[in-house]
């Protein structure tokens, strides 16, 4: 457990500004555990949420690169090991061109971060699995708007290879880029 707090620590020091990060603490028995996700009162969840969703998603499988204008996102992985790569976007932050490279975990500690990350609109997000499979349970601010969600091929970027590609699972939208209509929030 304190690897994973120190793992943490690393990351929040190497932030992307907007990107938080909630270390999450598991209560397990002979029954299994009990994890709180999200409260409404954390300092990180402002503004509720209008949607939530659940992927179910094959190793190998690659969703990248999307990114919203107006949608922050919260990432939980509730079974299963991804790679996380986040890439700030933005042109008037601070941080914009910064990778934070990371893996979430559902179980096993050792092998990633057991937490919620919160992603701000135009950060690009994208993630690899590197299990068998992975539960990807994610909030979003607003709900689903295809003229909200821009998407990068998933191979365009020189700053981040997924991989073989021949070996990789992508959607033909994740092959796409698609520069949506939505604008920034000021």
């Amino acid at each position: 457990m304190q690897e994973l707090q120190e793992t943490l620590q690393e990351t929040l020091e190497e932030t992307i500004d907007g990107v938080e990060f909630k270390s999450l603490v598991s209560h397990g028995d002979d029954r299994g555990f009990f994890r709180e996700i999200i409260r409404d009162s954390d300092p990180f969840f402002t503004g509720g949420f209008k949607q939530w969703s659940h992927s179910s998603m094959a190793k190998n499988t690659v969703k990248a690169w999307h990114y919203h204008h107006l949608q922050t996102d919260w990432w939980y992985i509730g079974l299963g090991l991804i790679q996380v790569v986040l890439i700030d976007n933005r042109e008037d932050s601070p941080t914009k061109g910064k990778k934070l490279d990371f893996k979430l975990c559902g179980q096993d500690e050792n092998q990633g971060l057991q937490a919620v990350v919160k992603i701000p609109p135009g950060v690009l997000h994208g993630c690899k699995v590197l299990s068998d499979s992975a539960h990807l349970f994610y909030i979003t601010s607003e709900e689903y708007d295809s003229s909200d969600e821009g998407r990068i091929p998933f191979n365009a970027l020189d700053i981040h290879k997924w991989g073989d590609e021949r070996l990789l699972i992508v959607a033909d939208n994740d092959k796409k880029a698609f520069v949506p209509k939505a604008e920034l929030k000021k």
